[in-house]
């Protein structure tokens, strides 16, 4: 029988989206290799958004066929978490089935669970598994504030590069500091890109009187992102770290060097309450378009706090399944 565990008990580790597609499996093996490489808990989690007025005017046979379908989608999570935990030797592998919007029980867990990403497939079922984003996911990246990665693509070569954009903003750096982080676990060289395109606003602002022209921000933005980069590079002596300035347009030149890589890290400007509704273009873009997994941190304000509810409706625990075979 499945046992129960505390909330607390999946803190830190690696929480993935799922919604029994092709595209959560593919998500939940890249979240559970994650978690494997880093020693952390995985917590696999499926929300149940009901229509309630419907469900309740058919009363009993109503009833039934909500918990029919809970049954049948938690069988085939349990499944499928008990197949990553076979497959991984010593990962802890937790899941959890709340009620509610995905875009919300998923962000009320991050801020609960705290982990150190939130993983979702590129696409859900039905109609949106045509689409190059679903919008369970287009809507996460919105939300999360914590580093949240949409999967897709094939498995890397084993030499593929992590490539991040670089522009010496603050939000930048949470996207240095997260590249980094997760080339060393991986021991995959980094391609830092930066584009002369894409300057933050501040270098308007703090340019000397009279030397506002394209050199002198392109010079000062470039000097600011090599240094942010080169910062984040001596806490990690032993990765191979390659600048490159380049002279297009950020979005093409991100996604041009994603062919091939093994994750695409973008920061996501915003300034505000907007912060909390819009993704920047680039990041915006990447997600939608990248040949590669996506890892997106958005900027946060500072009075944004994280929405940590005693309990996500129907997730007051995390469950384990007992070991495939046992009874």
């Amino acid at each position: 029988m499945t046992r129960t565990h505390p909330l607390s008990e999946g803190r830190g580790g690696v929480l993935v989206c799922f919604d029994g597609s092709e595209g959560a499996h593919t998500a939940l093996w890249w979240a559970a290799a994650e978690a494997s490489a880093r020693d952390l808990p995985l917590v696999a989690a499926q929300s149940f958004e009901w229509d309630l007025p419907s469900l309740h005017a058919v009363d009993e046979h109503g009833e039934y066929n909500e918990r029919l379908l809970r049954e049948n989608a938690e069988q085939d999570l349990n499944r499928a978490t008990g197949e990553c935990r076979e497959a991984f030797s010593g990962l802890t592998v937790f899941f959890a089935t709340p009620d509610g919007p995905p875009e919300v029980t998923m962000v009320q867990l991050a801020d609960q669970l705290d982990p150190v990403m939130v993983v979702a497939g590129a696409s859900g079922r039905g109609a949106l598994a045509r689409m190059v984003l679903g919008s369970t996911a287009a809507e996460l990246a919105r939300r999360v504030r914590q580093s949240f990665v949409v999967v897709r693509g094939e498995p890397p070569a084993a030499d593929a590069p992590v490539v991040v954009g670089v522009d010496g903003s603050d939000n930048s750096e949470r996207a240095v500091d997260f590249a980094l982080d997760f080339a060393e676990y991986h021991r995959a060289p980094v391609r830092a890109v930066y584009s002369w395109t894409d300057w933050p606003l501040e270098a308007y602002a703090t340019a000397p009187p009279g030397q506002v022209g394209l050199t002198h921000v392109d010079e000062s933005t470039q000097a600011l992102a090599k240094e942010q980069l080169d910062t984040a590079a001596a806490r990690h002596p032993d990765l191979g770290v390659d600048w490159e300035p380049v002279t297009e347009r950020p979005t093409h030149a991100l996604l041009d060097r994603a062919e091939g890589a093994r994750l695409l890290v973008v920061g996501s400007h915003g300034r505000g309450p907007v912060t909390r509704a819009l993704l920047g273009s680039v990041s915006h873009a990447v997600l939608y378009h990248a040949p590669c997994p996506v890892a997106v941190l958005r900027a946060l304000d500072r009075d944004e706090e994280p929405v940590r509810e005693d309990t996500v409706p129907g997730a007051e625990g995390l469950r384990t399944a007992p070991p495939r075979g046992s009874t």
